[in-house]
């Protein structure tokens, strides 16, 4: 049986990181560890608590940003109200074949979106007639309700936004300032490494230049001659 050492395999990752974690905080004794080596390993310890504190400011924006526009579509669905307004053109359609060219046209007549500008008119909250142009769905026909959203004065004004619209908006927003706080972290840490790197292989040039004439004898047969 052969007597030759198997060489030791890598400890698992929970011991890796403890070990990088204790030589970058100096708690970790070894004597073959440059401090290039410590630079590095606190280069990296750095880019961690950076990236877990992007993601705490991020969900913290995200979360405030929630909040506000929350707070927003409330109030604006106290200040406005739902009426019913009464479509009295389709531009583009013909008013007695509106619902022939609806039923025969393709159901993607309209393109992606499924509404359209009509002109309707309805009575405000005040009791005033109001005409003008909203959105309606695609298949809507002269003489069709469509609910609107309007003002005190009767104008009409975009719906309050929806929970779950604001929810994934601002649930974007804090994933967009991730991922920039995260490309920022990322180039600086290459940055970093790349300065330390050229620095580690300037103390290796040095080291060299110094011990490779003892190494190979030449340092001696320089002072024989």
């Amino acid at each position: 049986m052969s007597s030759t050492p198997r060489p030791a395999r890598p400890g698992p990752p929970p011991r890796r990181t403890g070990r990088r974690l204790r030589r970058a905080l100096g708690a970790r004794h070894e004597p073959l560890v440059r401090p290039v080596d410590r630079s590095r390993a606190r280069a990296w310890l750095s880019a961690v608590l950076g990236a877990v504190l992007a993601l705490a400011l991020s969900a913290g924006a995200a979360l405030l940003l929630y909040r506000a526009t929350v707070h927003q579509a409330t109030v604006d669905r106290g200040r406005l109200r739902q009426v019913d307004a009464v479509v009295r053109a389709v531009p583009g359609r013909d008013a007695t074949a509106a619902g022939t060219a609806t039923a025969s046209g393709s159901r993607f007549a309209g393109g992606y979106s499924n509404r359209i500008d009509v002109d309707a008119a309805w009575t405000g909250p005040d009791g005033t007639e109001r005409r003008g142009t909203v959105q309606a769905p695609h298949s809507a026909a002269v003489g069709g309700r469509v609910p609107v959203w309007v003002d005190p004065s009767g104008a009409a004004s975009a719906p309050p936004a929806d929970r779950v619209a604001l929810a994934v908006s601002a649930a974007c927003t804090g994933a967009g300032a991730l991922l920039a706080l995260l490309a920022v972290l990322a180039l600086a840490l290459r940055l970093r490494l790349r300065a330390l790197d050229r620095r580690a292989e300037s103390a290796w040039t040095a080291d060299w230049a110094r011990l490779e004439p003892l190494w190979s004898g030449r340092a001696g047969q320089r002072h024989e001659d």
